[in-house]
């Protein structure tokens, strides 16, 4: 399962605790153990902390973005089914060519459009909330024209989630040429980007799963071994957990690319091992990774390692309320460069990190041109890598959570190449 795809996959499958408690619940009970790589005791400890999102916040949740929407002179903001529409609601919705969406007022309550076939489901999501329905032969889109006629919106500004797909947008606007349409993102990342207490403490548990799932499938690591089975390890020791989580696997000369080949990787003595991915824990991702060795590393191993190790140190270091993001790539990337590999992107070839919540790569990005100011509560990878084709590559990355006194990472430091926590 690719990097990407297993945080997609993970947080549709949590998403869906908010119906019913499939993935994780405080009160499940332990199957039978089995795995002599993990202890039972550390799984029940780490799971008895979990305690879903409550209703009251995600009221909390839309009183914040009715407050942006006024700030920003919105009068509205409309979403189709997907994260922001499960982070503010805890509805989950997947999306076809039939439309389920939520207009949220400026003033006054969420409104919800669905299939009249589907009334009933969407009884059950939405709770108590407006819900208005349509049917196969009429258009979803003049159900909206009428709500926005009944409630005074006609020539309203309304913000679009940024994920809402064309079709829909330009429909809403063909169907009712009156609204003025802009990006809802300024709501939507305003709440998400800032994370809450009890968010973070998901967030920490999703690291803290990682990380055993990290140190017990490295134990595991044999000669002759290809990236997908130990990938399906890493899997594998996830759901001894019940949380949802994989992992990118890159073995030898496949290191040096740091999203990997198609060409499957045998494992051979003394490979770089590279293992980047987490879990999702009532929604909310973790996204780490370690570099390790399956032997003895060679002096340049251990050279490259220590370049990336204090490239993390620098970004940590740099990242504070009020420095902007593209200050915080700079830092860490003068490290690289000053070690003698190369300026920009040359080996160091990608941003040093990406905002993470419940999406896997969300708002907003340590990148070069990013001038944002960071701000306490916001949650960010911090991911310098140095990749040398046909050799290896290196890459270390934890979850970096900004304070009102700085920067702090989820989980302890890589110590070596050796010692992976």
């Amino acid at each position: 399962m690719d990097r990407r795809k297993f945080i997609k996959v993970g947080g549709a499958i949590t998403a869906l605790s908010a119906i019913s408690p499939m993935v994780i619940s405080q009160n499940e009970i332990i199957k039978p153990y089995d795995n002599p790589f993990l202890a039972a005791t550390t799984i029940k400890t780490i799971r008895d902390r979990i305690k879903p999102i409550t209703a009251e916040e995600r009221l909390l949740r839309l009183e914040q973005a009715r407050k942006l929407m006024s700030e920003n002179n919105l009068d509205a903001i409309f979403m189709e089914g997907g994260t922001s529409l499960n982070y503010f609601t805890g509805a989950n919705w997947g999306r076809s060519e039939r439309l389920f969406a939520m207009l949220l007022p400026q003033k006054g309550e969420p409104i919800f459009i669905a299939p009249k076939f589907e009334e009933s489901r969407a009884m059950e999501q939405t709770n108590k909330s407006k819900l208005f329905c349509w049917e196969e032969d009429e258009s979803p889109y003049e159900l909206i024209k009428t709500i926005l006629k009944e409630n005074n919106l006609l020539t309203a500004t309304i913000g679009i989630e940024e994920t809402t797909r064309y079709f829909v947008t330009e429909n809403i606007q063909k169907t009712i040429p009156t609204l003025q349409i802009k990006s809802a993102t300024v709501v939507t990342a305003g709440c998400r980007a800032i994370k809450s207490a009890h968010e973070i403490e998901l967030m920490q548990i999703a690291n803290d799963i990682t990380a055993e799932v990290f140190k017990a499938a490295v134990r595991q690591l044999k000669e002759g071994m290809g990236e997908s089975e130990f990938g399906k390890i890493v899997s594998q020791l996830f759901n001894e957990f019940g949380t949802p989580g994989g992992a990118l696997v890159l073995f030898g000369e496949a290191s040096a690319h740091p999203h990997g080949l198609v060409k499957e990787t045998k494992l051979k003595p003394n490979d770089i091992v590279l293992i980047d991915g987490g879990c999702a824990v009532e929604g909310y991702d973790s996204d780490i990774t370690r570099t390790t060795v399956f032997g003895k590393p060679t002096d340049k191993m251990n050279k490259l390692w220590n370049i990336v190790r204090k490239a993390q140190d620098e970004g940590l270091k740099t990242a504070k309320p009020g420095v902007p993001a593209e200050s915080v790539d700079a830092a860490a990337r003068k490290i690289i460069t000053d070690n003698g590999f190369g300026t920009r992107y040359k080996y160091f070839t990608h941003r040093l990190g990406h905002g993470i919540g419940m999406d896997g790569h969300e708002w907003y990005y340590l990148v070069g041109g990013n001038k944002r100011l960071l701000q306490t509560g916001n949650m960010f990878s911090n991911e310098p890598g140095i990749y040398i084709l046909g050799e290896f590559g290196i890459r270390l990355e934890d979850e970096m959570l900004i304070t009102e006194n700085g920067a702090k990472l989820l989980l302890p430091q890589a110590q070596s190449l050796e010692i992976i926590f």
